[in-house]
């Protein structure tokens, strides 16, 4: 009995001490996430959504604390649904609101990563939970799945260079279903099928969309006007 006893207490000191490094770890991504005060970048977007033809776009990526974020692109128009105002990782992990699992390890490519998963304390928030991939050894996010209640489960995956340091990405791959976006009123694209322009919510319920996004350049904490979100 005193064995069990025993073996049981080591079982649950083992989770508790995973706990506490998840935590750590995600601590020192968030150190890395509050050197950004703001930013302005500027890339390209390219959208893919079946059945809809919607051009490469010349985009700006604007971000200023705590969770503000604008896309702009050349024309005006940006096809991302609500959730890409987490497209910066600070909008998913930058407060303590949530509870900490440790989810194991696995491998994205030849990249081990360790799984962090963050349930909400508060039952009312619009995150149901989000999963975190993170590559332990450089500390940085690889990928992020985020279920909400508003805006359905979308993902992200990230890839990072010159300002890696930062935790900020050049390349994001942003993944969502377009039944969970609505298009600005009075918005239309071409179909791939060669048909005319119609309203397409009907023909996108239900299918996958993905944007990819390449970012060449930053300019960080040299400050964003507010004007710049409304």
């Amino acid at each position: 009995m005193k064995k069990i006893i025993s073996v049981l207490i080591i079982t649950i000191a083992g989770l508790h001490s995973f706990a506490q490094d998840a935590n750590v770890l995600l601590q020192t991504i968030k150190q890395k996430l509050d050197k950004v005060n703001d930013y302005e970048a500027s890339g390209k977007m390219k959208t893919n959504v079946a059945f809809l033809k919607v051009p490469v776009a010349n985009i700006k990526l604007y971000f200023k604390k705590p969770n503000r974020l604008k896309i702009k692109s050349e024309k005006g128009i940006s096809f991302v649904p609500k959730g890409a105002v987490n497209l910066n990782m600070s909008g998913i992990i930058g407060d303590d609101s949530y509870t900490v699992l440790d989810a194991g390890n696995d491998k994205i490519g030849n990249t081990p990563v360790r799984i962090i998963k963050l349930l909400p304390v508060d039952d009312n928030s619009d995150i149901v939970l989000s999963t975190l991939y993170v590559d332990e050894k450089n500390q940085l996010v690889l990928k992020a799945r985020t279920t909400t209640r508003e805006n359905g489960t979308y993902e992200l995956e990230m890839s990072y260079g010159k300002y890696a340091a930062y935790s900020l990405p050049d390349k994001i791959i942003f993944s969502f279903n377009t039944r969970d976006y609505k298009l600005p009123k009075g918005v239309t694209f071409d179909f791939d099928d060669g048909s005319e322009q119609k309203k397409p919510a009907d023909n996108v319920k239900n299918k996958k969309g993905k944007a990819e996004i390449v970012l060449n350049s930053y300019t960080i904490n040299k400050g964003v006007d507010d004007a710049v979100f409304k």
